[in-house]
Protein backbone atom coordinates (compact mmCIF):
# COMPACT_ATOMS: atom_id res chain seq x y z
CA UNK A 1 0.00 0.00 0.00
CA UNK A 2 1.10 3.45 -0.81
CA UNK A 3 0.57 5.98 1.88
CA UNK A 4 -0.86 9.79 1.36
CA UNK A 5 -1.57 12.27 3.26
CA UNK A 6 -4.98 14.07 3.22
CA UNK A 7 -4.83 17.46 3.98
CA UNK A 8 -8.59 17.55 5.96
CA UNK A 9 -9.73 17.13 9.69
CA UNK A 10 -12.93 16.24 8.59
CA UNK A 11 -13.78 12.58 9.65
CA UNK A 12 -16.41 12.24 7.55
CA UNK A 13 -14.63 13.29 4.68
CA UNK A 14 -11.05 11.52 5.18
CA UNK A 15 -13.75 8.43 5.48
CA UNK A 16 -15.07 9.05 2.43
CA UNK A 17 -11.39 9.85 0.56
CA UNK A 18 -9.95 6.29 1.77
CA UNK A 19 -12.74 3.79 0.53
CA UNK A 20 -12.27 5.86 -3.11
CA UNK A 21 -8.32 5.46 -2.93
CA UNK A 22 -8.42 2.07 -1.18
CA UNK A 23 -8.61 0.11 -4.58
CA UNK A 24 -5.58 1.87 -6.07
CA UNK A 25 -3.80 0.77 -3.51
CA UNK A 26 -3.28 3.97 -1.23
CA UNK A 27 -3.76 4.15 2.12
CA UNK A 28 -4.81 7.69 4.02
CA UNK A 29 -3.64 9.35 6.04
CA UNK A 30 -5.08 12.71 7.65
CA UNK A 31 -4.17 15.86 9.38
CA UNK A 32 -5.68 14.11 12.62
CA UNK A 33 -2.41 12.25 12.40
CA UNK A 34 0.03 15.08 12.43
CA UNK A 35 -1.78 17.40 15.36
CA UNK A 36 0.48 20.15 15.38
CA UNK A 37 0.27 21.18 11.88
CA UNK A 38 -0.75 24.75 10.61
CA UNK A 39 -4.35 25.73 9.83
CA UNK A 40 -4.47 26.37 6.48
CA UNK A 41 -7.21 29.29 6.18
CA UNK A 42 -9.68 28.77 2.60
CA UNK A 43 -8.92 32.40 1.39
CA UNK A 44 -9.45 31.26 -2.09
CA UNK A 45 -12.50 32.47 -4.06
CA UNK A 46 -12.93 29.17 -5.88
CA UNK A 47 -12.87 25.78 -4.91
CA UNK A 48 -9.77 24.96 -7.62
CA UNK A 49 -7.93 28.03 -5.42
CA UNK A 50 -9.17 26.37 -1.54
CA UNK A 51 -7.78 22.98 -2.76
CA UNK A 52 -4.43 24.01 -3.95
CA UNK A 53 -3.50 26.15 -0.91
CA UNK A 54 -3.92 23.58 1.68
CA UNK A 55 -2.18 20.65 -0.53
CA UNK A 56 0.79 23.11 -0.97
CA UNK A 57 1.12 24.46 2.17
CA UNK A 58 0.76 20.62 3.90
CA UNK A 59 3.21 19.26 1.24
CA UNK A 60 5.86 22.07 2.17
CA UNK A 61 5.31 21.44 6.13
CA UNK A 62 5.28 17.68 5.42
CA UNK A 63 7.85 17.87 2.77
CA UNK A 64 5.84 15.07 0.95
CA UNK A 65 3.08 15.00 -1.59
CA UNK A 66 -0.53 15.62 -0.20
CA UNK A 67 -3.99 15.35 -1.03
CA UNK A 68 -6.61 17.86 -0.68
CA UNK A 69 -10.20 19.06 -1.72
CA UNK A 70 -11.89 21.58 -1.55
CA UNK A 71 -16.24 20.99 -2.04
CA UNK A 72 -19.53 22.55 -0.98
CA UNK A 73 -22.96 22.57 -2.99
CA UNK A 74 -24.29 25.55 -5.74
CA UNK A 75 -27.58 26.26 -6.07
CA UNK A 76 -28.85 27.99 -9.46
CA UNK A 77 -31.93 30.11 -7.36
CA UNK A 78 -28.93 31.31 -5.06
CA UNK A 79 -26.78 32.30 -8.53
CA UNK A 80 -24.23 29.15 -7.39
CA UNK A 81 -23.79 30.19 -3.62
CA UNK A 82 -23.36 29.07 -1.16
CA UNK A 83 -20.57 27.46 -3.22
CA UNK A 84 -17.32 27.77 -0.98
CA UNK A 85 -18.98 29.26 1.52
CA UNK A 86 -20.92 25.76 2.04
CA UNK A 87 -18.96 25.18 5.29
CA UNK A 88 -19.47 28.38 7.00
CA UNK A 89 -22.66 29.62 4.86
CA UNK A 90 -24.60 30.16 8.35
CA UNK A 91 -21.44 31.57 10.01
CA UNK A 92 -17.79 30.40 10.78
CA UNK A 93 -18.25 28.00 13.08
CA UNK A 94 -19.10 25.36 10.66
CA UNK A 95 -22.38 23.98 11.68
CA UNK A 96 -23.95 21.32 9.49
CA UNK A 97 -27.38 22.19 11.31
CA UNK A 98 -27.39 25.65 11.24
CA UNK A 99 -26.45 25.47 7.32
CA UNK A 100 -29.26 23.29 6.58
CA UNK A 101 -31.83 25.64 7.99
CA UNK A 102 -30.63 28.53 6.54
CA UNK A 103 -30.08 27.47 3.00
CA UNK A 104 -33.96 25.52 3.38
CA UNK A 105 -35.51 29.37 4.64
CA UNK A 106 -33.91 30.71 1.62
CA UNK A 107 -35.21 28.84 -0.80
CA UNK A 108 -38.67 28.78 0.99
CA UNK A 109 -40.44 30.15 -1.83
CA UNK A 110 -38.57 28.68 -4.60
CA UNK A 111 -40.82 25.74 -6.28
CA UNK A 112 -39.69 22.63 -7.34
CA UNK A 113 -38.88 22.85 -11.12
CA UNK A 114 -36.36 25.73 -9.32
CA UNK A 115 -34.45 23.86 -7.15
CA UNK A 116 -31.78 22.40 -9.23
CA UNK A 117 -27.87 22.18 -7.40
CA UNK A 118 -25.37 20.82 -7.76
CA UNK A 119 -22.38 19.10 -5.08
CA UNK A 120 -18.92 20.53 -6.49
CA UNK A 121 -15.53 19.15 -5.63
CA UNK A 122 -11.68 19.93 -6.81
CA UNK A 123 -9.27 17.45 -5.67
CA UNK A 124 -5.54 19.18 -5.66
CA UNK A 125 -2.29 17.15 -5.74
CA UNK A 126 0.88 18.94 -4.53
CA UNK A 127 4.31 18.10 -4.31
CA UNK A 128 6.47 19.98 -1.77
CA UNK A 129 8.01 21.45 -4.79
CA UNK A 130 5.02 23.05 -5.58
CA UNK A 131 3.68 20.98 -8.48
CA UNK A 132 0.39 21.04 -8.73
CA UNK A 133 -2.49 18.97 -10.17
CA UNK A 134 -6.34 19.46 -10.15
CA UNK A 135 -9.27 17.42 -10.86
CA UNK A 136 -12.91 18.55 -10.66
CA UNK A 137 -16.39 16.06 -9.84
CA UNK A 138 -19.52 17.40 -10.14
CA UNK A 139 -22.86 15.86 -8.75
CA UNK A 140 -26.31 17.38 -10.56
CA UNK A 141 -29.50 17.26 -8.26
CA UNK A 142 -31.74 19.64 -6.15
CA UNK A 143 -32.81 21.06 -3.22
CA UNK A 144 -35.37 19.04 -1.18
CA UNK A 145 -37.98 20.64 1.04
CA UNK A 146 -37.21 19.08 3.81
CA UNK A 147 -34.44 16.78 5.96
CA UNK A 148 -34.21 13.32 4.92
CA UNK A 149 -31.97 10.51 6.06
CA UNK A 150 -29.44 10.11 8.58
CA UNK A 151 -26.60 8.58 6.67
CA UNK A 152 -24.19 11.52 5.61
CA UNK A 153 -23.13 14.89 6.47
CA UNK A 154 -23.04 18.40 5.71
CA UNK A 155 -25.81 19.05 2.75
CA UNK A 156 -26.23 15.18 2.22
CA UNK A 157 -29.98 15.45 4.01
CA UNK A 158 -31.14 17.93 1.60
CA UNK A 159 -29.22 17.19 -1.43
CA UNK A 160 -32.46 15.29 -3.57
CA UNK A 161 -31.71 13.15 -6.39
CA UNK A 162 -34.65 13.05 -8.22
CA UNK A 163 -33.52 9.37 -10.55
CA UNK A 164 -32.92 7.35 -7.07
CA UNK A 165 -36.10 9.10 -5.20
CA UNK A 166 -33.77 9.74 -2.29
CA UNK A 167 -31.61 12.15 -0.82
CA UNK A 168 -27.86 11.48 -0.42
CA UNK A 169 -28.14 11.31 3.51
CA UNK A 170 -30.50 8.27 2.48
CA UNK A 171 -27.93 6.02 0.33
CA UNK A 172 -25.82 3.57 1.64
CA UNK A 173 -21.71 4.85 1.79
CA UNK A 174 -21.03 2.59 -0.78
CA UNK A 175 -23.79 4.02 -3.00
CA UNK A 176 -22.63 7.77 -2.27
CA UNK A 177 -18.84 6.78 -2.76
CA UNK A 178 -20.00 4.90 -6.09
CA UNK A 179 -21.65 8.36 -7.21
CA UNK A 180 -19.84 11.09 -5.22
CA UNK A 181 -18.68 14.57 -6.38
CA UNK A 182 -15.62 13.59 -4.71
CA UNK A 183 -15.53 9.98 -6.05
CA UNK A 184 -15.56 12.14 -9.82
CA UNK A 185 -12.61 14.04 -8.73
CA UNK A 186 -10.36 11.74 -7.10
CA UNK A 187 -10.90 9.21 -9.71
CA UNK A 188 -9.89 11.72 -12.14
CA UNK A 189 -7.17 12.53 -10.31
CA UNK A 190 -5.51 9.26 -9.40
CA UNK A 191 -4.63 8.52 -13.21
CA UNK A 192 -2.87 11.61 -13.93
CA UNK A 193 -0.56 11.34 -10.67
CA UNK A 194 0.27 7.80 -10.73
Amino acid sequence: MNSIVVASTNAHKIKEIAAILKPYGWEVKSLLDFPNLPDVRETGSTFEENAILKATTIAKVLTQPVLADDSGIEVDALNGMPGVLSARWAGSQKDDSANLNLLLSQLADVPAERRAARYVCVAAYATPAGETKTARGEWEGVVGFELAGSNGFGYDPIFYLPELRKSVAELSSAQKDEKSHRHRAFNALVPIIS
